[in-house]
């Protein structure tokens, strides 16, 4: 395994987490999205994620380059999913296979769980994404669904992989309600 560092995102960042995102649009299915966001999309997405308390960080090599990128976002915006977030990572091709993905998720998870959030769902683009549901499994997310053929890229049905991890204490507590999970009091 070669040497990286993980650190938080910032806006600097942005030019190469949209080349890394071109690349996975363009050539893979960990998004469904069709035509590559252009750089201010992505800085918009990245203030808003930031903005709104969600951990955003990069992995850079040693040189300070940044290869890989990884966020918590909403599930799902309506107010009772307020303690659930969707995991993205995405990685530049020379980054892959170097244990980078692992590193990215289990800080992810660390800084989740810091927030005060309880469960961690993964949404991943195409049954044939072992490395994606092998990544997710190997830190203890479990299989919860398959929604068939619900995507439609590179001239193929593509299913939808939904994985989950409780974080925390799960569902074996009731949250803070005085306290929103990613804000920092």
């Amino acid at each position: 395994m070669s040497a990286f560092v993980l650190r938080p995102a910032r806006s600097a960042d942005i030019p190469a987490i949209t080349e890394i995102y071109e690349h996975a649009v363009l050539h893979g299915t960990a998004s469904f999205e069709l035509t590559p966001p252009r750089e201010t999309e992505m800085a918009a997405r990245f203030d808003t994620l930031a903005g709104q308390g969600y951990p955003y960080i990069v992995a850079c090599d040693t040189d300070g380059t940044v290869i890989a990128y990884a966020y918590a976002g909403p599930f799902r915006t309506r107010p009772a999913y307020r303690w659930s977030v969707e995991d993205s990572i995405y990685l530049a091709p020379a980054a892959q296979g170097r244990g980078i993905g692992t590193a990215l998720l289990e800080r992810l998870v660390e800084l989740c769980e810091e927030a005060g959030f309880r469960q961690m769902i993964a949404v991943i683009g195409g049954s044939e994404h072992k490395a994606s549901i092998r990544l997710h499994e190997k830190l203890g997310f479990r299989l919860i669904g398959v929604f068939e053929g619900s995507g439609f890229k590179f001239g193929r049905w593509l299913d939808t992989v939904l994985m989950q991890k409780s974080l925390g204490d799960g569902k074996a507590s009731l949250p803070n309600e005085g306290a929103y999970p990613g804000t920092i009091a």
